[in-house]
């Protein structure tokens, strides 16, 4: 017998959906907190464009975190809030040191390629669990930041 939510998606998929977003949105956080740490301590040539340019970055991960969360509460899941959670179940390393422009902007660019890969996995998971909801917010998230990758990549070179 299958067992359906209050939003009519199967209650294991969902469990099983809330586990691989817990783990998206540890993973979020950790990209957060680097790229906030970038902005905070980038020296060099291109403080100025750098400074800003993490800003944007870490306000607009700030946001998915929320939005994840909440996806996750919506198919009646519970997100993680603790740090230590995040850092035991984040795909995504945490920076120390790095106030070099190329070294933060490599090192953003490895998490976002993490976030898109954990995004497609998230997005095939919610497909197979009719779950339309998780499926479009990953795929906004991909499509995003795949720009923002070549972006990154482009500026790289």
């Amino acid at each position: 017998m299958t067992h359906i939510n209050s939003i009519g998606l199967d209650n294991q998929k969902s469990q099983a959906l809330v586990t691989a977003l817990n783990t998206l949105l540890s993973s979020y956080q950790i990209q957060y907190m680097n790229a906030r740490g970038f902005h905070w301590n980038i020296k060099g040539r291109n403080f100025f464009e750098l400074h800003l340019k993490f800003e944007e970055i870490y306000n607009l991960l700030l946001e998915k975190v929320d939005e994840i969360a909440e996806r996750i509460l919506t198919i009646e899941g519970q997100p993680l809030h603790a740090f230590s959670d995040y850092l035991e179940r984040s795909k995504i390393a945490e920076a120390k040191g790095i106030s070099e422009g190329t070294a933060a902007l490599e090192n953003l660019l490895a998490g976002f390629t993490t976030l898109i890969g954990m995004q497609r996995e998230v997005l095939a998971q919610a497909g197979d669990a009719q779950d339309e909801g998780t499926a479009a917010l990953m795929s906004d998230y991909i499509k995003e930041q795949e720009k923002l990758v070549w972006m990154l990549k482009a500026y790289l070179n």
